[in-house]
This record gives structure tokens, sequence and C-alpha cells, in this order.
């Protein structure tokens, strides 16, 4: 059993490994992997010459504090029972720590894996709201933005000690999603169909059913700062870490 970063022989296999476990979504997987996938922000482990677990990380700040947000935890179903997530985690928390992160954070699917990275040393510190609605009677403003205001208006709409995810995550994103702004809100967000899929909106969360209708959309979800819905986990590699009070996106 090896850890390591992936080289040329692990990459494909890591790749295919999160597609069988994940599932695949319009070539989301390839897409992740040209736009980003960095080898020295991935970790795996293999075993007779196969990867059996991997992960990966994209880098964030939260004030001066360097935070690995960890992303695509997965073990081959065929070699689960072993601890090999446990151990791979542990492998990541001390070669982060060398790499001078103060903290790694990462959004569980369910429950289940919640109180699986517990045990592992990971508690509760964000929370967001699920806001669902139906299209208003009067549109509000809105106009598409690029990745670069997009970014900027972003830390002006961010709530206080939350977490900056830009650099790669920013063309990941935008790959991916939408990004709106209005008169006094931001919005990421992807259609499918007549309905709207909002990844975050910050700022004026009433302004939600005229986006719907000024969008052309039936109905909508919308994801935006909150109390009531556990989100993300940290777990401190320094004691003086910081613990933020928001993280906004999951790309799970």
């Amino acid at each position: 059993m090896i850890f390591k970063y992936p080289g040329n022989e692990e990459i494909p296999q890591l790749l295919q490994l999160w597609k069988e476990v994940f599932g695949e979504y319009d070539g989301f997987w390839e897409l992740f992997r040209n736009i980003a996938f960095l080898p020295d922000h991935c970790r795996c482990i293999a075993e007779n010459g196969q990867v059996i677990a991997g992960l990966y990380w994209f880098d964030c700040r939260c004030g001066k504090d360097k935070i690995a947000y960890v992303y695509a935890v997965v073990t081959d179903p065929a070699h689960r029972g072993r601890g090999l997530c446990r151990k791979l985690m542990e492998d990541v928390h001390a070669l982060l720590k060398a790499r001078g992160y103060d903290s790694v954070m990462l959004v569980p699917a369910d429950e289940g894996l919640r109180e699986m990275y517990r045990k592992l040393g990971y508690e509760d510190c964000t929370s967001v709201e699920k806001l669902s609605c139906t299209a208003g009677e009067t549109a509000v403003e809105i106009r598409n933005v690029g990745m670069e205001e997009y970014a900027a208006l972003r830390r002006e709409f961010l709530p206080e000690n939350a977490v900056l995810q830009e650099g790669i995550q920013l063309p990941f994103l935008a790959a991916q999603a939408q990004l709106f702004a209005g008169a006094d809100f931001l919005l990421a967000a992807w259609l499918e169909g007549n309905a709207l899929h909002g990844m975050e909106l910050l700022g004026n969360t009433n302004a939600a059913p005229g986006i719907l209708r000024a969008l052309g959309c039936e109905k909508g979800i919308f994801q935006t700062p909150g109390v009531n819905n556990p989100f993300a986990m940290i777990h401190k590699l320094q004691d003086s870490a910081v613990v933020p009070n928001y993280f906004g996106f999951s790309f799970d």
C-alpha cells in the first residue's frame, strides 16, 4: 500500500474510480480534470499498481488562514472496510500541516458521512438555508457578469469571517453555472428546463421570486447563508486556526 501524489498512470485510474463511485454527469469529471485538477492537490492510495482510494483539495482562505477544501474522497467499493479513508485522511492531514495549511474543510453528502468525519476529528462549523419558491409577478433587474466582476462583487457580499473560494474554483464554477448580479444580490445558478438551481444567493434573498420571473423560470431553490442546515465541517491543523462563519460552494 503506497500513499502518493498521482502520476501519469494513476490519474486515469483515479478519474475512472470517481466516475464509477460518484456517477458521470454530462462529462463532469472530464471538466474537472481539464479545468481544476492539479496533481499536487491530490492524494491517492495505490496497491498492486491500482488506485484504491483518493481525494482532492482546493485552496481557500479565511482572513490570513490557508484552508484546504477536501473534495471527492473516494474508496474503491471492493476495498471498503479496511480503514482506507481514515488512513488517507491521516496522511493528508499530516501532509497539509507540513505544507503550511491552517485547517481542512469538507462538506459531507449525508448525515452518515458527517458522523464518520466527526470520528476523524472534524466538527460542524457553518450552516446554510435552502429557500424554495415560485416565480413572482414582478421581475427584478438582473444581468450576467463575468468571473472577474463576480469575484469582486462576491467579496463585498460575503458575510463576515467567510471562506474565500477563488483561484481555479472560479473557472470551475463558471463552467457549471451562470453568474448573475442585481442591485442588491449576487447569484450563481444553473437552469434545468423551467427550474433554477441556485448554488449560492448572496444579499437580498427576498429578490428570489423576482429573479425567477426575470429568468423565465417557474420555480427554484436557492442556497443562502443561514443557520438551519449544517453544511461545512472543519478540522484544525493549527491551534490558532480560525473557525469560519460561512462556506459557500460545494462541488459535490
